[in-house]
């Protein structure tokens, strides 16, 4: 097994320093004064995550219904059992 040490630390230590490039690259570039990029990705974050609030809160709405409905079945199945005897 301490062989195998060497190996499995390869990948963490290519994963930190892609890590380092993508900051690097990602600080030049907000330095570069192309901020209009990153103010219309925020924008973009907002919009999605309004439209996900939404989605929620349809989510919400909708397993309330089923849950309701499940009910409302339940007990009309009770209803049926006992006009059945």
């Amino acid at each position: 097994s301490t062989a195998n040490a060497p190996e499995d630390d390869a990948p963490n230590r290519y994963s930190r320093t892609d890590r380092t490039i993508y900051s690097r690259y990602s600080r030049d570039a907000n330095s570069s004064g192309s901020s209009v990029p990153t103010n219309a990705l925020e924008k973009r974050i907002e919009e999605l995550e309004r439209e996900l609030a939404k989605e929620r809160q349809e989510n919400a709405r909708l397993m309330k219904m089923t849950q309701d409905k499940e009910e409302l079945i339940g007990k009309l199945k009770e209803e049926i059992d006992l006009l059945n005897r």
